[in-house]
């Protein structure tokens, strides 16, 4: 099976998609006035140390003081990788120290970024970690003997007097020793710049900023796999171009400027994938549907039948439709990149061989999952929790935004209830104030309700308060919104 990477660039934002077996599999999207700051490193100052948090606020120069935890403070770990003694974060840090720290998790709602002193430079094949000198080994090669192979092979490339350890990513399986070599060069170059900005520039300063989006899905995304990458800008194709020609030769053949009149996601259907991706139901192919409510603790996935009756009997049908479910929620979970705890709630089962496949079937469907997660069991209530690594925003909230007429709620409050709240409101400013007339103004579904169906109740509230009421609409009032004013 192959997979096509379509990656899209227009002046304010980069998006890429990742198409395989004729679907979307993953959705990524960067604007120019946000771009992500994971990876970021900069020159900062301390702004505040919180010792009863164990914890310290770092100005880096953003809107928002970051957040660096004693636990991601370097120097309180031992050098074997044990836990140490931990030190009290006062004693090492003070207001106005500067720090070189890097950005490990982006600013998500109202938290700031968060930070750690612990520096890691990643390239194609390695990651560099310049204050250890450990090597390391992706999890993913799972071979012990290639894993000593390749520990082996990187540890002949390094001098005695290295000071930095690597982290020995994936993509080194198969790498020459000339690859290898020239990611090591191109990171100690890196981090090389980075230390001598640090002694020439004050706090704080952005040291070494992260790729794009663009450059990243080469360094990374790319596979065996992969058989074609297609950019529909002439001048970043040109641009990522070079970069794969000195940095990912391997990929260069298989990069190609998509010249096609139609707009590239809309050729492999990706823009209605997006809007279907941010939508609060699902269809699935069989005739059920996933329910996916997004909420600030937690995800919660609910699975229907809908209309979907194939199958011996209705247990047959349970099972078909979440054995389907399982692949639409991991997709789902890629496409609107959901983090946190989530939790899974497929049709009630009864049959525990049927579990057991349909929790084998969403482990399986994860596997192409870049992203850290882990997965519960079916517990008492039949519910599957999981928890699913949230590295930067969800896609919802980058190209959406709270309601102005629900304020976020997902629902509004009805026009009767309204009416039943201007009519305590009118009571309540009747037994304060003694105007000569109340003049209710609200949206054209509210007054039609007080002319109509709540007729009465108006009219005897203004025999009740002896003074009349008029009222007006305000079309541009949402239901919800109301005033009363007194003549």
């Amino acid at each position: 099976m192959s997979e096509d990477i379509l990656i899209n660039i227009t002046p304010q934002e980069t998006r890429v998609a990742v198409i395989f077996q004729g679907a979307v599999q993953e959705l990524h999207i960067e604007r120019t006035l946000s771009r992500g700051l994971a990876g970021n490193i900069y020159l900062g100052k301390v702004v505040r140390v919180l010792p009863g948090m164990q914890s310290a606020f770092i100005d880096i120069g953003l809107e928002r003081a970051a957040f660096l935890h004693v636990a991601d403070i370097w120097e309180t770990r031992s050098h074997d990788g044990q836990a140490a003694i931990q030190t009290p974060i006062e004693k090492m840090l003070f207001d106005g120290q500067s720090l070189t720290v890097q950005v490990v998790k982006d600013p998500i709602g109202t938290k700031g970024a968060r930070l750690s002193t612990q520096i890691s430079i990643a390239g194609r094949m390695l990651v560099y970690l310049p204050q250890d000198r450990h090597i390391g080994i992706s999890q993913r090669i799972e071979n012990e003997a290639e894993r000593e192979l390749l520990r082996g092979k990187v540890q002949k490339m390094l001098p005695a007097e290295e000071k930095g350890g690597f982290i020995i990513r994936t993509m080194a399986e198969d790498a020459s020793e000339a690859d290898l070599q020239m990611d090591i060069e191109y990171l100690r170059k890196t981090w090389s710049s980075i230390t001598q900005l640090t002694k020439t520039n004050p706090a704080p300063t952005l040291l070494h900023q992260d790729l794009s989006l663009a450059q990243r899905v080469l360094r990374d995304f790319v596979s065996d796999e992969t058989a074609t990458i297609q950019v529909d800008s002439r001048e970043n194709f040109q641009k990522l171009q070079e970069f794969t020609t000195s940095y990912t030769p391997s990929v260069t053949a298989r990069l190609m400027h998509y010249t096609g009149e139609r707009p590239l996601f809309d050729l492999y259907g990706v823009e209605e994938e997006i809007q279907e991706a941010l939508s609060r139901r699902v269809p699935l192919k069989s005739g059920g549907y996933l329910i996916v409510d997004q909420t600030e603790a937690m995800t919660t996935i609910d699975v229907n039948t809908g209309s979907f009756v194939n199958g011996r009997n209705f247990d047959d049908t349970i099972f078909k439709t979440n054995l389907e479910a399982a692949h639409a929620v991991a997709r789902q979970l890629r496409l609107r990149n959901l983090g946190g705890i989530i939790i899974l709630d497929f049709i009630d089962m009864e049959n525990a061989e049927h579990k057991a496949a349909v929790l084998a079937e969403l482990h399986k469907a994860l596997q192409r999952d870049r992203t850290k997660k882990s997965v519960s069991e079916f517990s008492a209530l039949g519910l599957v929790e999981m928890t699913r690594k949230r590295t930067r925003e969800s896609l919802s909230h980058i190209l959406c935004e709270p309601c102005p007429a629900c304020n976020g709620k997902g629902q509004v409050k009805t026009a009767r209830t309204i009416c039943y709240e201007i009519l305590r409101e009118v009571l309540r400013e009747a037994k304060q104030f003694n105007p000569r007339e109340f003049r209710i103004l609200a949206s054209q579904v509210v007054v039609d309700m007080f002319l109509e169906e709540e007729s009465q109740h108006l009219a005897m509230l203004g025999d009740f308060i002896h003074k009349p009421i008029s009222l007006q609409v305000e079309t541009v009032y949402p239901q919800e919104q109301y005033d009363i004013i007194l003549m």
